[in-house]
């Protein structure tokens, strides 16, 4: 059992383990692609609804508009992201950087919670003209064969290369 700063460590590694399962699925079948997967060392630079300016750090992200890239800064949207939950991101990660990628229309929006080993895939759709994530599904060991990148559907992950490594 793991208690105070092992915790912390354990934890802070089993996040690392997730992102690094992800990118490694996902970047050989993006090789001859315009889009490109990447992990949490590359920042967003955007603006809220309220015109504030906004450096974001998603755990992973796809994005195909490569040409906005300067370094690992980007300033236009990826497509899709991704945010492996811990106890000091989950409440940052489920309202203030979900409305953040709502408003600059992040297709697609995981969730994923290593401790409960689930993943819950948001879709953004629209009310009128306003801009909003729909809970389309949450992955468990129960559906694991449903997981799957809904706007790149030729993109393979299973529910067990996401967790492997993970006790």
């Amino acid at each position: 059992c793991f208690s105070g700063k092992i915790a912390w460590q354990r934890g802070k590694y089993t996040v690392r383990c997730v992102i690094v399962n992800f990118v490694a699925a996902i970047r050989y079948q993006l090789k001859n692609s315009t889009c490109y997967v990447y992990s949490d060392n590359i920042q967003y630079h955007f603006q809220d609804s309220q015109g504030n300016n906004k450096i974001i750090i998603p755990d992973a992200s796809i994005n195909c508009r490569t040409k906005s890239r300067h370094g690992n800064i980007f300033t236009d949207a990826p497509r899709f992201v991704m945010e492996v939950l811990s106890p000091s991101t989950e409440n940052y990660d489920r309202t203030e950087k979900m409305q953040l990628y709502c408003e600059q229309e992040i297709e697609e929006y995981w969730i994923v919670d290593w401790r409960k080993r689930t993943v819950e895939i948001y879709e953004l759709d629209y009310e009128g003209e306003i801009p909003k994530y729909y809970l389309l599904k949450t992955i468990t060991e129960e559906n694991k064969d449903e997981l799957h990148l809904i706007h790149f559907p030729q993109i393979k992950i299973t529910f067990d290369e996401l967790f492997e490594e993970i006790d």
